[in-house]
């Protein structure tokens, strides 16, 4: 039987929020901005490579400038942690990882690994 004190539902004010909550909103959040924005991205090359070499040189220059690199840079960061997170759900799915220590660490690496493999996989290719 439920206490007076006790709301009905969860809801953010009831939980503490911690390193696994925190990478399963950004495994949603990435899953989402890869398709939006990274759709539109694949649609706008697909249209350039398209439209002849004068739309894939205004593709390129877009690319090239500030503002690509920085959406480029931001879906591959999204690729890499939502990766890394969907690994993480499949150990949690078989059933193990769910320890409180094991499951923080988890946590707090996925984001870590996902800032890494971007670093090095753009390292690679601005240093070509």
């Amino acid at each position: 039987m439920a206490t007076k004190n006790r709301p009905l539902s969860p809801h953010l004010q009831v939980w503490r929020w911690g390193p696994a909550m925190l990478v399963s909103i950004l495994h949603r959040v990435t899953g989402d901005g890869m398709a939006l924005v990274g759709l539109g991205v694949l649609i706008y090359w697909l249209a350039s490579l398209a439209g002849g070499p004068a739309a894939y040189e205004a593709f390129s220059a877009h690319a090239a400038a500030w503002y690509g690199k920085v959406v480029l840079v931001g879906l591959t960061w999204a690729f890499f942690n939502h990766m890394a997170s969907g690994v993480r759900h499949f150990v949690l799915d078989i059933g193990a990882g769910f320890e409180l220590k094991s499951n923080a660490a988890w946590s707090v690496f996925t984001p870590l690994f996902a800032l890494a493999a971007t670093v090095v996989t753009w390292a690679a290719i601005l240093l070509k």
